[in-house]
């Protein structure tokens, strides 16, 4: 019995590999797109005219790997420090990394947070996304677009708040992350040449927290 068993499952991986490349153009127009990108949305298979119903027969097939809501990658993808953040800029573009992740990312914490911190717009709504777990903060028009960085890793487009930036933000939120914090991110940013005292002084006012923070940069100054 067992062994009528596992023929069934081999005819059956069998006949998805071959549904899958009975679609060959199809297939390869989707496979050179997820080799491009890194990670795949479905919406992104509207872009090429491909129906989406092909990415579960890829997924049958062992040729992609579902990793999320509506994200796939290659099953033989190496994953790296970088999957996390790639994942969430995947599924949201507009979100921007900041206050731990940002801290994290620019090598200005020990922390590991539990959550990927990312900033949006004021008035938006929580992103939907199963893993990983998500912390989202609102910011005002200018303290959202003020001090973002474009930095690509694993082929992916992220975007993170420069170090000063990030500082002003830490001070802004200190509430939130406390200001232990904050007070370490000004240190290290200095102290690794991160960020210049004019720098952050900039974003302090963006952030208006330059009364907040006069202090403490006019003694790391």
């Amino acid at each position: 019995m067992f062994h009528y068993f596992v023929q069934y499952l081999l005819w059956t991986k069998l006949w998805n590999i071959l549904r899958v490349m009975h679609s060959g153009t199809q297939t390869q127009r989707v496979l050179d797109l997820v080799r491009q990108k890194g990670l795949l949305r479905a919406s992104d298979l509207d872009a090429i005219d491909v129906p989406r119903v092909i990415l579960t027969r890829l997924t049958k097939a062992g040729l992609l790997e579902k990793i999320g809501r509506s994200l796939y990658r290659l099953p033989d993808a190496q994953a790296s420090e970088f999957e996390s953040l790639g994942t969430v800029a995947t599924i949201v573009p507009q979100a921007v990394f900041c206050l731990l992740t940002a801290l994290q990312f620019h090598e200005l914490t020990t922390q590991l947070p539990r959550q990927i911190w990312i900033a949006m717009p004021r008035g938006s709504h929580p992103p939907r996304i199963d893993y990983p777990p998500v912390k989202m903060v609102q910011f005002r028009d200018d303290t959202y677009s003020a001090g973002v960085e474009v930095v690509e890793r694993d082929g992916i487009n992220l975007r993170v708040y420069s170090a000063a930036k990030t500082v002003a933000d830490c001070f802004k939120f200190r509430n939130k992350i406390g200001l232990d914090v904050a007070l370490d991110a000004l240190k290290d940013a200095r102290a690794h040449g991160k960020a210049s005292v004019d720098d952050i002084w900039h974003f302090a006012k963006i952030c208006r927290v330059a009364n907040v923070m006069r202090p403490y940069l006019e003694s790391v100054g």
